[in-house]
């Protein structure tokens, strides 16, 4: 009898093991309704590793209910509304030519953005491409020591490091001054920031929001779900958005990673305000203690700047549509001439992969660029499993040499262009909040052409037979991140 028993709970245990796992795997089929290919993905994971695969479903495999996160009716207090409307009709009217050539060629574009955002497309605008990091971080300095209103500054990852505490001091001064500043961040992607570190910011009148906190000390059941925006807006008058977060790697101090290649731009003109609407819809979410009215003191009259027409478009696991994919893919089933990509992730779904084979295959010039070395393992090796279908289709691909490429730039036929915070993978299609700038200016994009090219002095080019005598570890690598991609 003590044999039975001792031989009974491990029994017990296995039965409940495959129940639990029965159980989940039909609220995966039945009641989530994930996408098949993320579907098949859990259930692999569940059928292997039957406990543990348990444990980080709970983590990260959770869907996010696509409830109202951010209150929208902020949109009809800045008085956008009657605006966006007009634009839908314009848009819409044939007959109706636009001041640009560039705008009137992808107006169906602008208005999916108009429709499923509410991105209003604004003009007049003036944008400043900057691929280095010290450049960048100097003029965002500069900006916030001549702040005389507010200052809100959004990122994924801060790090309180030398740029960070250097970006913390000026804050800390221009709220000392009685600038109302406010600091929003992500809880994972800045978990080495401690609240003791802001002390004095706060003392000195400061706010702090943290997007998605841990409810416990070490457990966090939203871990998948992260805001990766980066956002800056000062005193209405310029704005940031782009893929540099704050930190010394982002100067090309990290030995890991060498040379830190990204962009982000700054913008002088109307579609600061729609930058300010995404912040204080994401603020208004985080910090429970101090919401932001909307204000006209928060939305000034804006200037004409230049005359780049730009639309600030956003998207999220709350939201009905994939906005920013969506976006990507209408830009390249438009392209007659060519689509430069630069991103430091390549895993696009099969819609996005088979409109770039397709673009490919009927001459359409594609050329692809991305990192050599990864700074996560499985997203890496699932990367490079994609290239070889984009060198079969006949794109180019070209690996980064010199340090780290960090990029999220999409140009098309030299005159529509995306610049932001999304990666093409799943993560920022489905799981990450991300915001975009998507630029109708043949201008920019010859600026973006020309970096593309530039930064192609500084890569290898991958061709077909490099590919194909790729070592069988490396094979393997791919082929297990492969199966996981969809949920990476």
């Amino acid at each position: 009898m003590m044999i039975e028993s001792a031989f009974a709970i491990p029994t017990y245990l296995l039965v409940a093991l495959m129940i639990v796992n029965i159980l989940l795997a039909a609220i995966l089929i039945f009641i989530e309704r994930k996408d098949a290919q993320a579907t098949w993905a859990w259930l692999l994971i569940l059928f292997f590793i039957p406990l543990g695969g348990f444990i980080i479903y709970i983590f990260l495999g959770q869907t996010l209910t696509r409830r109202k996160m951010f209150e929208w009716e902020g949109i009809k207090k800045v008085g956008l509304e009657h605006f966006i409307e007009e634009q839908k009709r314009d848009l819409l009217d044939t007959s109706f030519r636009f001041y640009s050539p560039t705008v009137d060629k992808n107006r169906e574009l602008i208005y999916m953005h108009l429709m499923s955002n509410d991105a209003l497309l604004t003009k007049e605008n003036r944008v400043d491409i900057f691929s280095d990091g010290k450049e960048k971080f100097a003029q965002l300095l500069k900006d916030i020591k001549q702040a005389e209103t507010f200052i809100h500054i959004q990122y994924y990852i801060f790090r309180y490091d030398e740029i960070g505490k250097t970006i913390v001091d000026a804050l800390t001064e221009k709220a000392r001054q009685g600038v109302k500043v406010r600091l929003l961040y992500d809880d994972l992607g800045s978990r080495s920031l401690r609240k003791k570190y802001l002390k004095a910011f706060r003392e000195a009148g400061g706010e702090i929001g943290i997007f998605f906190p841990s409810r416990f000390t070490i457990v966090n059941l939203r871990l998948n779900f992260r805001n990766h925006r980066k956002l800056v807006n000062i005193d209405g008058k310029c704005g940031y958005v782009g893929g540099f977060n704050v930190g010394d790697e982002y100067l090309g101090k990290s030995k890991k990673f060498g040379y830190w290649r990204d962009t982000h731009l700054r913008i002088v003109g109307p579609a600061v305000q729609a930058i300010q609407t995404r912040f204080i819809l994401d603020w208004n979410q985080a910090s429970k203690q101090y919401h932001i009215s909307y204000h006209d003191r928060y939305f000034p009259e804006v200037q004409p700047a230049g005359d780049t027409p730009v639309q600030i478009v956003s998207s999220g696991p709350d939201s009905e549509f994939e906005q920013i994919k969506n976006g990507y893919l209408k830009m390249i089933m438009d392209a007659r001439k060519s689509i430069l990509i630069q991103t430091p992730y390549f895993i696009p779904d099969q819609t996005l992969l088979d409109a770039l084979r397709v673009a490919a295959q009927t001459g359409i010039e594609v050329k692809l660029m991305i990192p050599n070395k990864p700074d996560h393992m499985f997203v890496y090796w699932a990367t490079t499993s994609h290239i070889g279908e984009m060198l079969r289709a006949g794109a180019t691909v070209y690996q980064y040499e010199n340090g780290f490429i960090h990029n999220k730039v999409l140009i098309v036929d030299e005159t529509v262009c995306s610049v932001g915070t999304a990666n093409i993978d799943q993560r920022s299609f489905k799981l990450n909040f991300e915001v975009n700038a998507f630029i109708y200016d043949s201008q920019i994009a010859g600026q973006l052409i020309a970096d593309f090219e530039n930064d192609v002095k500084h890569s290898t080019q991958i061709t077909p037979e490099m590919y194909e005598n790729r070592p069988i570890s490396v094979r393997f690598k791919e082929s297990i991140s492969r199966l996981l991609s969809p949920i990476l």
